[in-house]
């Protein structure tokens, strides 16, 4: 753990105590105890770079710092990861924002309170086995497309484009094919035509000319061209009613991962190789690190949603999701940007 971002509680507490009386604002980790320990997080393809910055305030015990045990439940696609928090079997999501769209269109009140990702990190790639004379997105039609699961944020974006291309679903056959060795197999036995998912299985694919990239939303420019705006991915949100009863606990957990946040925009390859499991490299480190390069200006920076990232993700799932109605959706709900600014303002003391 670096020395710069050795920080706890009692630290914190401090700092936000005296920011908290120079601002006239309640400090909530002043007073120590949390309201609860211990919270589960359900995310749906930890492996994926979608959600390093989750696997990095677990691996560097961030979240232990603030006092928390912290269990992850790992689903394979954000769309099943969703479902579990709904159906009640986890506190909080690590999930795109759009769920939180998704979800008060149902009449569930929840609440964004750290971003993970400013940008989605989809890639679209388009196998070059099965269909070597692609010429546009119209080469699709009647064709399998891979993504994660349905309604997943690869989900999304798959049917954004195909929309703007004037393309009807009805005539793509999408197949959930997970993330991570699961979506290689399937892309390399040729059972899909092309894939939607992320890195570090799109590099790979890349590398080894598998696939043509035909959308990239890694960056803030590429994703920009797909969406039309600033669109918030990752992030951790929990029911609003959560929040209200345990704001220390949330607090406890915006910090955690606003130091992963810090720690990644600057730690180097020998760092991130020592902290993320084996596992999650694909038996590649140089493909691993290559893909965190590809995607590094992804990741947020503090863990603050930008304000006009909510609006641009409600024009985008309104275009492709009929439930999503605009007029009657309320942003200023979906997210809040306080624990996060305190997190920002106490690791820069």
């Amino acid at each position: 753990m670096r020395p710069s971002l050795a920080l706890n509680r009692r630290t914190f507490g401090g700092v936000l105590t005296l920011a908290a009386s120079a601002l006239g604002a309640p400090a909530l980790l002043a007073q120590p105890p949390l309201e609860r320990s211990s919270v589960s997080i359900a995310v749906g393809g930890k492996a994926t770079f979608y959600y390093l910055p989750l696997t990095i305030a677990e691996q560097l015990g961030y979240f232990k710092a603030e006092g928390l045990e912290v269990q992850i439940l790992d689903f394979q696609g954000g769309a099943r990861a969703l479902q579990a928090f709904v159906d009640g079997g986890a506190d909080v999501c690590s999930g795109a924002f759009e769920h939180t769209l998704r979800l008060q269109s149902r009449g569930l009140p929840v609440k964004a309170f750290v971003l993970q990702g400013r940008a989605p990190q989809v890639v679209v790639g388009v196998s070059n086995r099965t269909l070597p004379a692609y010429k546009g997105l119209g080469s699709l039609r009647g064709r399998r497309i891979g993504v994660s699961a349905p309604g997943s944020s690869t989900d999304t974006v798959c049917r954004l484009l195909l929309a703007r291309a004037g393309l009807p679903m009805s005539e793509i056959h999408t197949v959930a094919v997970g993330v991570g060795s699961s979506a290689l197999a399937a892309l390399r036995s040729g059972s899909i035509d092309a894939l939607s998912s992320v890195d570090p299985v799109m590099t790979m694919l890349t590398q080894k000319n598998e696939v043509r990239v035909v959308a990239d939303t890694r960056t803030l420019r590429g994703s920009a061209e797909v969406f039309g705006g600033p669109m918030p991915a990752g992030c951790l949100f929990a029911s609003s009613a959560f929040i209200q009863k345990n704001p220390r606990t949330v607090q406890a957990m915006t910090l955690a991962m606003v130091r992963a946040l810090k720690w990644l925009q600057t730690a180097g390859p020998s760092d991130l190789l020592q902290a993320v499991p084996e596992a999650y490299l694909l038996g590649d480190r140089a493909l691993y690190l290559a893909a965190f390069g590809k995607m590094r200006e992804a990741i947020s920076p503090d863990g603050l949603l930008p304000d006009d990232g909510p609006r641009t993700a409600l024009r985008a799932l309104a275009l492709v999701d009929p439930a999503i109605q605009g007029e009657r959706m309320d942003l200023p709900r979906l997210y809040t940007n306080e624990f996060a600014r305190r997190a920002r303002d106490a690791l820069k003391a």
